[in-house]
């Protein structure tokens, strides 16, 4: 697929308040730690994260997409009026019906003749509504769009530490292990078709790629479990070792096609910006896609895996410090549980 009209004008980001270290973690799953003779320093050594954010308690996803899109305006001359689709794309929402994206829409004033609703795709999800917001900017129908996302980890991780401690075996420690690395943020994004006059410059989306390998599909799965008693609760399960494999293999084909499809080579792209799920697979797929480490630039260290969020919100970060620069070809690659690997190209 390819672009002649659509932009990413700016991107608004909230981080979630509350700082969890990778050292809070393992205090709390000290027991098991002694009952499998793990050292500490296990959790950031594996993974590379030294802490993650939290939302507080009871804190409203929404509330965290409003957030961000605010702070996407205040640096944009579209106006809310201008919009002629907002869709929500986290993995969490606040309920199942309606959409979140109503709630957004209302708060920020935006309604009448404009589509609201939600996409789902896993962690691929706001790049997915860059893409339907950029279809619909390049056939003609709207001017401008909005993606927002929210995602929280405290619920999932406080739960999947609840079952560690009561199952401290081996397999549930590594079956649970990335679990451990999710954060908590919010994302908002503007795609226009360029015509807002933004002084700060527009970020051309020039193009990307999608390909998928959903017989992967049981890999990574987080949903809702059932009890003897009635009771349900949620629960997170991944393969590690099969999705960073089956990944990369996916992610090497999708850069391929990207490469191919935007008549770009790996030498020609100035900088990329990853999924943010870890070290190991950072360097597993910038080695594979032939990728020399100063051109990417990651924030899972200090705010681990937001999901959703993680991608979007790291660009925008890297724009503010500098890491991006007017101009660059930059490359976004987004890979999701499914398997599903999008891959977009940018002229910044």
């Amino acid at each position: 697929m390819k672009y002649t009209k659509v932009h990413i004008d700016t991107i608004g980001y909230e981080l979630a308040p509350v700082v969890v270290s990778s050292e809070e973690l393992e205090d709390t799953l000290e027991p098991l730690y002694t009952a499998l003779h793990l050292s500490e320093g296990q959790l950031e050594a594996l993974t590379g994260i030294q802490e993650r954010r939290w939302w507080p308690e009871g804190y409203a996803l929404s509330d965290g997409a409003i957030a961000a899109a605010r702070k996407a305006f205040a640096q944009s001359n579209v106006c809310t009026d201008d919009i002629g689709a907002i869709v929500y794309c986290g993995v969490g929402r606040d309920n199942f019906e309606p959409a979140t994206a109503c709630r957004v829409a209302a708060e920020l004033g935006i309604g009448g003749n404009t589509a609201v609703f939600d996409i789902g795709n896993a962690c691929l999800g706001v790049m997915n509504g860059i893409l339907d917001i950029a279809n619909r900017i390049e056939l003609g129908q709207i001017r401008a769009g909005l993606v927002v996302s929210a995602e929280t980890a405290r619920d999932i991780v406080e739960e999947t530490m609840a079952k560690m401690l009561a199952t401290p075996t081996m397999e549930c420690y590594i079956q649970s292990l990335a679990t451990l690395t999710g954060g908590s943020g919010a994302v908002a994004v503007l795609v226009t078709d360029g015509s807002f006059a933004n002084t700060d410059g527009q970020h051309q989306l020039l193009g990307g790629v999608s390909l998928a390998a959903p017989e992967h599909h049981g890999l990574c799965t987080w949903g809702m479990e059932s009890f003897g008693d009635g009771m349900r609760k949620q629960f997170m399960c991944t393969d590690a070792v099969s999705v960073l494999k089956y990944g990369v293999e996916l992610g090497l084909q999708t850069w391929q096609a990207l490469l191919t499809e935007l008549d770009w080579t790996a030498e020609s792209i100035d900088k990329v910006i990853c999924h943010q799920v870890g070290n190991a697979n950072k360097e597993a797929i910038l080695k594979s896609i032939n990728i020399a480490p100063e051109k990417d630039f990651a924030t899972f260290g200090h705010l681990g895996n937001i999901g959703t969020v993680s991608l979007p919100l790291t660009a925008a970060i890297a724009d503010e410090r500098g890491h991006l620069s007017s101009g660059d070809e930059v490359a976004f690659l987004g890979i999701g549980s499914g398997l599903n690997c999008m891959m977009l190209g940018l002229r910044w």
